[in-house]
């Protein structure tokens, strides 16, 4: 396993100087222009990177099996914020999902989605010989997969509940829950998805410029055709690195939720390329750890990790594409966004951690 450890970091440690060198790029003339100062998004990225490395060493030092006995409090915690935010939190763009501390924001979703694996990786070591079993096995997860997704939406995001909703179902299925339960409860939540989704205008117009962003070039499709202009501008080699023109007030959020796409306009197919296949090869040995796992908890929650940041990943990118529709969700470790790049790299420090265990089965 030693081998995976040092794969694994290596590939972090590579989409990481990445996300750093892009997010510079793609964000110093939007950050003159709006904040007097080119660095701004770039020194505040390496602060949470900073504060990153030293929760990650942490995580690194004590018995992942600790996070047994406080799966539970950890959740706990993580609710009480989630419904705090929506009181105490700072609004933008019509949202409520962050808290300002110290000049930093921090966005408890984030968190809610690293406690929810925790406890449901828990919660699988204790009952698996119960995950047959509908009421004892399938329904309390899904009780606390419905209370955390009612509080994402009120945020709202639904971004982040439908990757809620994936992960979980993801460790049940794995654990050995009946697929018939699963179906049943996806033939429950369709109802429920086409009335956020169809009758909320703004996810409406989501899924129309999703599905022809030329309906509407200007307003709800205008996100999607430049981000696909910049893919299209790269080429097999790009256009340089700092030479993006879409960054130039063309593409919105382009040092966050269209970072891929700037990715491959500078750096060209083979940069895009690059960045896919160092996600392949982390999700890969992730997929080693967790098989290789000593314990059930450890399987599960190295599963859940990889689930998260892979669903991440091919969310991301998809949209990029206009293989899916926009959700707001980050790339991991690439987009800026400093409470996601922390628990990013808290998972990778947990994955460090548990492979520790399969060394010694």
């Amino acid at each position: 396993m030693r081998r995976v450890r040092i794969t694994l970091f290596l590939t972090t440690l590579i989409l990481i100087c990445i996300g750093v060198v892009m997010i510079y790029s793609s964000s110093s003339i939007y950050a003159l222009e709006n904040l007097g100062n080119t660095n701004y998004y770039l020194k505040r990225q390496l602060i949470y990177l900073g504060i990153g490395c030293l929760l990650t060493l942490l995580v690194m030092s004590f018995d992942y099996k600790l996070l047994k006995k406080y799966a539970k409090f950890i959740l706990i915690v993580s609710l009480v914020l989630m419904a705090l935010v929506l009181v105490l939190g700072k609004e933008a763009g019509g949202a409520k999902r962050w808290f300002r501390v110290f000049g930093l924001s921090f966005q408890p979703s984030e968190l809610m989605q690293v406690s929810l694996i925790i406890y449901l990786a828990d919660f699988i070591g204790r009952k698996k010989n119960l995950m047959l079993d509908f009421w004892r096995g399938f329904v309390p997860p899904l009780v606390l997969l419905t209370g955390a997704c009612l509080l994402v939406l009120v945020q709202p995001d639904l971004g982040t509940v439908l990757l809620l909703v994936f992960i979980t179902f993801i460790m049940l299925i794995v654990s050995g829950v009946r697929l018939s339960y699963i179906g049943l409860c996806i033939s429950g939540l369709i109802p429920a998805f086409y009335l956020l989704i169809f009758r909320v205008p703004y996810r409406r117009m989501r899924i129309l410029a999703f599905l022809n962003p030329w309906l509407d070039p200007k307003g709800s499709g205008f996100q999607l055709i430049q981000s696909q202009i910049a893919l299209a501008s790269g080429g097999l080699f790009g256009l340089g690195l700092g030479q993006s023109k879409q960054k130039l007030f063309y593409l919105p959020a382009a040092h966050t939720d269209f970072i891929f796409s700037i990715i491959a306009e500078e750096l060209g197919l083979f940069g895009a390329l690059l960045v896919i296949v160092l996600f392949i090869m982390f999700i890969w040995q992730a997929a080693l750890i967790s098989r290789n796992s000593g314990d059930t908890f450890g399987k599960f929650l190295s599963l859940g990790i990889l689930s998260m940041l892979g669903l991440k990943a091919c969310i991301n990118i998809g949209a990029s594409l206009g293989f899916l529709p926009t959700k707001g969700l980050p790339l991991p470790f690439i987009s800026y966004g400093g409470t996601s790049l922390v628990f990013d790299m808290i998972c990778v420090g947990l994955l460090l951690n548990i492979s520790r265990s399969g060394e010694y089965p």
